[in-house]
């Protein structure tokens, strides 16, 4: 079984890939899909097509995305909301079910604190998975949030803690929108 993570972003979106078959996760692949020009709609194609061609290339089982937190402006927002949607509906037209975790969830559960800056995410990510060096700093924070799927899966943490783990898709419940 492959998890890809995604971190969305319309200028940069990482991915992650992680197989999780063993009791340890182990890494596949990582990197940066990054998008050209100036026109919004463009780009989320761009992003659409890049997450579409890792998917044809891994073969995930499992889909794993980040929830959407207060960003620095409300332009931006919206446009990190727009590449999530673009990520989120790319993942539901190739059959995978889509769970999301929030950034204190994932920070929690890659460093063992809630409030760790990306250099801290990064360096955990390369240590837990045994890289010979750091990612890219989207690739490594998609590398989080698909060690943080690993984790809910195996019941290591409370889906329900920190406002994520929200499971939508094929095999979802009820039980799966309200917290444990």
């Amino acid at each position: 079984m492959l998890i890809l993570g995604i971190d969305p972003g319309s200028r940069i979106t990482g991915y992650g890939v992680l197989d999780v078959t063993t009791p340890t996760p182990r890494y596949v692949a990582s990197g940066c899909i990054r998008t050209r020009g100036d026109d919004l709609a463009q780009r989320l194609a761009q992003v659409y097509a890049g997450i579409s061609e890792v998917i044809g290339a891994h073969g995930p089982g499992e889909f794993a995305i980040e929830q959407v937190f207060m960003a620095k402006n409300a332009d931006s927002a919206l446009k990190l909301g727009q590449a999530r949607g673009t990520a989120i509906v790319c993942a539901a037209n190739h059959g995978l079910p889509v769970s999301e975790y929030g950034p204190r969830q994932i920070k929690q559960a890659v460093t063992g604190g809630g409030g760790a800056d990306k250099r801290q995410v990064q360096h955990m990510v390369t240590a837990v998975l045994g890289l010979s060096g750091s990612p890219q700093a989207d690739a490594a924070d998609a590398l989080a949030i698909a060690l943080t799927h690993a984790h809910a899966r195996l019941g290591l943490i409370n889906r329900g803690s920190y406002g994520g783990g929200r499971r939508r898709g094929k095999g979802a419940s009820w039980r799966d929108f309200r917290p444990s």
